[in-house]
């Protein structure tokens, strides 16, 4: 298997000759704070050494609960928030047929999406479109009462009842949660419902190689051996003992850091395919609630390209020079389709005729990537063979592993996310919550 690699050399001139070298010390001071548990949040660490402790058997067993969701559902409703559904859905829509939902024949059931927004149109539309369809639901919950999910599950719960009997109900819900106490917890017990268990240690954000996104993954057809498989490589490849020059996820830890530091605030996360587009929603997350803290952190935003070039491109070639850029090149598309020929040449296109789309495509990110640094955009890339579970594996645990050591770099705890709390509180006393009437009458006065 091939490594993902890293190239941060369109960044000389945006940071001192050296100084990826100089923060060597640093960068390798944080990844070790990981590995001996000893820095801010360590009692969530157990994402860390996953892949490669992921049993045979543990992933059968989710395969086996694919297989039987599978067989009976036409739809299966992956009911979740942030975590809990993003990085399954990253990895749905980078490896599955752009237009798989639209096909007659599948081999494997649509996977769609609740309880990510309080969208009443969409909750409507969606029940709506299971009313006369097979479908089962995969429930992802802590706890079972964070707001938008518990709305979401008590809706298709309540469908689920209308339209089936309480046996085939219970098999078709699975719960994902806490493996003791919570309100999902004690309904799966009590209902008899099965379950997989939410990990204490490895919050929603770094969860992809749980049940968490295995399950949802499994049910797409896709194969999570080889996921994790290419996730316990990067482990191995970015592992204490491993050179600084050779640990990718150090070296992007210590320039994004080192840009940061430069007056770079804003990092864009850069793709050329667009099966990537949630991705980079997942990345968002990932980096976005582990180091926005303290008045501190790096913004995380995401483009599609070529798209956005014609929307955004404006602003990224001659805005603000706040912005870096951290692209991900995929080498090698997974499909042919080439240019025709047209006798008439109206369009004035045969220049490119019996070319790829891929060559027309790398060309534009190769010009792209020359244009912004000419307009003062420093630019990362980073590298993957092709689109498969092994690399996407791999693209994931980098992320993850990076996020760890440039949280620490940053001088926060990459593993909590206070400042969430903040919007429910208000959320729940403007709804009258009870145990909320001194925050809604504090509330009151303010609007």
């Amino acid at each position: 298997m091939q490594k993902i690699s890293i190239d941060f050399s369109k960044t000389k001139g945006f940071i001192a000759d050296g100084a990826v070298k100089q923060l060597e010390k640093e960068v390798l001071s944080a990844q070790q704070k990981l590995h001996d548990k000893s820095g801010a949040g360590s009692d969530f660490l157990g994402w860390l050494n996953l892949p490669s402790s992921i049993t045979r058997e543990e992933l059968n067993t989710i395969k086996a609960s694919a297989t039987r969701l599978s067989k009976q559902s036409e739809i299966v409703v992956v009911v979740g928030i942030g975590g809990s559904y993003l990085g399954a859905r990253a990895v749905i829509d980078a490896l599955s047929n752009s237009f798989d939902h639209l096909q007659k024949k599948r081999n494997s059931p649509v996977v769609v999406y609740a309880g990510q927004n309080i969208g009443e149109d969409y909750s409507y539309e969606l029940l709506d479109l299971l009313q006369d369809k097979d479908f089962s639901v995969i429930v992802i919950s802590k706890s079972g009462t964070t707001t938008e999910p518990a709305i979401a599950f008590r809706l298709l719960k309540e469908l689920l009842e209308k339209k089936y009997s309480r046996d085939e109900v219970k098999d078709r819900i699975v719960a994902i949660t806490d493996a003791s106490k919570g309100a999902l917890r004690t309904l799966a017990e009590r209902e008899g419902l099965q379950t997989y268990v939410i990990p204490d240690d490895v919050g929603g954000r770094f969860s992809v190689h749980t049940p968490v996104g295995l399950l949802p993954i499994a049910i797409a057809g896709l194969d999570i051996d080889k996921l994790v498989e290419g996730a316990a490589f990067m482990e191995k490849a970015t592992a204490q003992g491993v050179a600084y020059n050779d640990n990718p996820s150090a070296i992007y830890a210590a320039v994004r850091n080192l840009l940061y530091q430069s007056g770079k605030t804003t990092e864009i996360l850069v793709n050329y395919n667009p099966k990537l587009h949630f991705f980079a929603e997942w990345w968002k997350q990932l980096y976005g609630e582990s180091e926005g803290k303290e008045n501190k952190g790096i913004f995380p935003a995401a483009v599609d390209f070529t798209t956005d070039l014609h929307s955004m491109g404006q602003w990224i070639q001659e805005g603000e020079r706040n912005i870096f850029e951290t692209v991900i090149s995929v080498e090698k598309a997974n499909h042919k389709v080439e240019i025709p020929s047209d006798k008439d040449n109206l369009d004035s296109l045969n220049y490119l005729a019996g070319k790829r789309i891929d060559e027309v495509n790398k060309k534009a990110e190769l010009g792209t990537l020359v244009a912004h640094i000419d307009g003062g955009v420093p630019n990362l890339r980073i590298s993957i063979p092709e689109l498969n579970e092994n690399y996407i594996g791999q693209l994931i645990y980098f992320f993850e592993k990076a996020c760890g050591i440039s949280g620490y770099v940053l001088g926060v705890n990459p593993f909590d996310q206070p400042g969430v709390e903040a919007y429910k509180k208000n959320m729940f006393a403007l709804l009258g919550k009870p145990g909320f009437e001194k925050e809604t009458e504090a509330i009151k006065k303010r609007l």
